[in-house]
């Protein structure tokens, strides 16, 4: 998987806000609000190609979680980022 091109976290008022730039993106006319984790996952898979199992190994280096728990996390935060349309 990769996240799409023209896609960008900010961070507006305190929140984490990822929205399209670019002709690429003109029909994706909304901003999608991520935590702090998801955030973190966000910034670190920009640029590469990455898998849920990546995104499990980055939770399990930075936060006090569980394996199972980060597999499933990374699972659904990737099928969520599928669904909206940030990642191919």
């Amino acid at each position: 998987m990769r996240i799409k091109e023209g896609f960008v976290l900010r961070t507006i008022c305190g929140q984490h806000v990822v929205s399209g730039e670019g002709t690429g993106n003109v029909n994706f006319s909304k901003l999608v609000s991520l935590n702090d984790t998801a955030a973190y996952l966000f910034e670190a898979a920009q640029g590469i190609d990455f898998t849920a199992e990546t995104l499990a190994d980055l939770l399990l280096k930075e936060y006090e979680v569980d394996e199972e728990t980060a597999r499933k996390d990374a699972a659904a935060l990737c099928d969520q980022w599928k669904e909206i349309g940030l990642i191919d």
